[in-house]
């Protein structure tokens, strides 16, 4: 938003949401329908539009990817949900501008019609035109919308973004583009009125505008020194680095793409070539290692369209399994097929909370591997190679996630710690803080509680918490065993609070639930009417019930002062966690030398809730319950 929105700053169809590209259909129709006119300008306009949505996703994905980003980065810090939302209606301009050449070719008697294919000369004559005029006229035009009325108005939305991705280039209020598609329709009118317009024409101003436009805002160097070395090269063509100068210093550098001008009346900023070199050189923005490492994989197969580098707006929501990408679904399988080849754990995203530099990381994983024993040697190779290269680079915590941790594929951790006992990297499964979520969300006034899942690492944990709370816990269990062996880690006094049952039937009087394993509807039928269905199975349990509540998986919002999270994790709202991720966040915090690996210590969990809420984690206490 700007500062003061002034006329004309909403684009016609912005209130129309996703509907405005209903604004295609008329080519569309045009076009399937066998109406199109001798120049084929309504196909040619879709290709146009498809080549520059295809080639934007390109540059998103490029410069969201930190094994390319990483060494040759221009600014440190990152973007946030804020921007993200901002920069959601980028295309606008590719709306635009497909209307008003349309609404140019239509025109009665003005000919702008009946293009060749190609024509050499024409090319030749369109690139002299952006050099000369359009070049010159954006230059002025964008020192005009520096003046403060004008970036009030206007300019400040684009600057709003301090740290630019690619199509943050296009990002500007309608008013805006609307003088920016008069300016940059002079080489095509030009062009045009000197004989030598075709339909090849469109084809490249318009998109090699998107790819110059594009590179200038990446964050990161990657303009080669050797092109930048040749004769007058400086002063034809900019770099990212240069450009990043404009949106962090904002009176410098105030090009389109050359140069020229900003050297021609005093605008080029001198540190312009330092940036560059200390760019090239990663020293512009260090890549340091992080502190804090979480371990992630994959879920469902269209999970892969979540990552940060995937779909910028869709992986910035909750992850949903949503309808239109069922298409993309057979996509899926050959990158599946590929990583669980070549696949290594990969950078996914990084972040900061307090003083703190965090990431995610992820393994080449997805959840349906993980209920295939011959994989689990393959899996817990990749996750060891994730905590020799944490433990290699300096990284102080590194968190286990999800089904990274689970009990049958390396006993919460603890495989890896036998195996490496002097690892320098702390290995956390953060089930201490995910059993203290549960139990915060069990009420005080709870004297039983019937328990699935109750033999796991996090079910062991809440019997004693519980029992030594005074509280009845009968334990869903068929192994005489495993249950014994529980109650034996009871104090004494304490044993005669933990029961076994061996059928779900004998929770039918009970009302709080503590849900471990899938539970059916049928299951749930065992429950008794308003009963409470608190749960940490992974997925949730469906919610069958009109007459009970389910609670929500644990899980934490992240501290005020966490910054550059930019992406959900999976189905979690926007600046939340999981509580495992929060585990090793607090672990960080506090400063922790122990791994927290294998069973849960239970006499812990108080004190691990505690730092949890000094350092401003809150427990995320949305409830679902169901319609009655």
């Amino acid at each position: 938003m700007a500062l003061k929105p002034g006329f004309g700053y909403k684009f016609p169809w912005e209130d129309m949401g996703t509907f405005k590209y209903l604004l295609f259909v008329p080519f569309v129709a045009t076009v399937a329908l066998g109406r199109d006119d001798a120049d084929d300008w309504c196909w040619h306009m879709l290709a146009i539009a498809a080549v520059r949505y295809v080639h934007s996703q390109f540059w998103i994905s490029l410069s969201r990817v930190h094994a390319v980003t990483q060494h040759t980065k221009i600014q440190a810090k990152g973007i946030d949900y804020k921007q993200i939302d901002r920069e959601d209606h980028w295309d606008d301009y590719i709306i635009l501008q497909l209307i008003v050449m349309t609404l140019v070719h239509k025109c009665p008697g003005l000919g702008f019609s009946g293009f060749p294919k190609t024509c050499g000369a024409g090319l030749a004559q369109l690139l002299l035109l952006h050099a000369g005029p359009t070049e010159f006229a954006y230059y002025w035009l964008h020192r005009l919308l520096h003046h403060h009325t004008l970036y009030s108005a206007y300019h400040s939305h684009h600057h709003a973004s301090f740290v630019t991705e690619p199509i943050t280039g296009s990002v500007h209020p309608f008013m805006e583009h609307l003088m920016y598609t008069a300016n940059f329709a002079i080489p095509l009118l030009g062009t045009w009125a000197m004989g030598g317009a075709s339909i090849a024409m469109f084809y490249a101003y318009l998109i090699g505008f998107d790819v110059l436009n594009n590179i200038g805002h990446c964050n990161f160097e990657f303009i080669p020194r050797w092109f930048m070395n040749l004769p007058l090269m400086k002063y034809l063509i900019y770099t990212p680095s240069y450009h990043s100068l404009h949106h962090s210093k904002v009176h410098t550098n105030f090009c389109l793409f050359m140069p020229l001008y900003d050297y021609a009346y005093g605008t080029a900023d001198p540190g312009s070539h330092q940036l560059y070199e200390r760019a090239m050189k990663g020293e512009a923005a260090p890549n340091k290692a992080p502190d804090v490492v979480f371990v992630a994989h994959g879920t469902e197969l269209l999970s892969l369209f979540h990552l940060p580098f995937a779909l910028r707006s869709f992986s910035s929501r909750p992850f949903k399994s949503a309808w239109w990408l069922q298409p993309f679904l057979p996509l899926c399988l050959p990158v599946v097929a590929l990583l669980r080849l070549f696949g290594q754990p990969f950078v996914s995203d990084k972040h900061r909370l307090k003083h703190l530099n965090c990431a995610t990381w992820v393994t080449p994983a997805w959840g349906f591997q993980f209920f295939i024993k011959r994989e689990f040697s393959h899996i817990n190779r990749k996750i060891e190679k994730a905590i020799l290269q944490a433990n290699e680079s300096g990284v102080k915590v590194l968190g286990l996630g999800a089904l990274n941790k689970n009990e049958a594929l390396n006993g919460g951790g603890q495989l890896f710690v036998d195996k490496h006992p002097n690892l320098n990297v702390r290995v956390v499964h953060g089930n201490t803080l995910t059993a203290a979520a549960i139990l915060q969300k069990i009420p005080d006034d709870v004297r039983e509680i019937f328990l699935t899942g109750a033999t796991s690492k996090l079910g062991r944990a809440i019997a004693l918490y519980l029992s030594a709370k005074g509280v009845r816990v009968v334990m869903y269990t068929t192994s005489k065993e495993r249950f014994e062996k529980i109650r034996g880690e009871a104090r004494r006094q304490d044993q005669k609070n933990i029961v076994q049952a061996t059928t779900l039937e004998e929770g039918r009087g009970i009302k709080d639930w503590v849900v471990g394993k899938h539970c059916s509807p049928k299951d749930q039928e065992k429950a008794p009417k308003h009963a409470t269905f608190h749960q940490f199975v992974v997925p949730p349990i469906p919610e069958t019930r009109r007459d009970c509540v389910y609670t929500n998986l644990p899980a934490f919002a992240l501290p005020k002062d966490a910054k550059d999270f930019r992406s959900c994790e999976m189905t979690m709202e926007r600046g939340h966690v999981h509580a495992c991720h929060a585990g090793a966040l607090v672990h960080a915090l506090e400063g922790w030398t122990y791994n927290e690996v294998g069973a849960i210590d239970h006499t812990r969990i108080d004190s691990t809730w505690e730092a949890a809420m000094k350092h401003g984690f809150k427990l995320a206490t949305v409830q679902a319950k169901a319609i009655s």
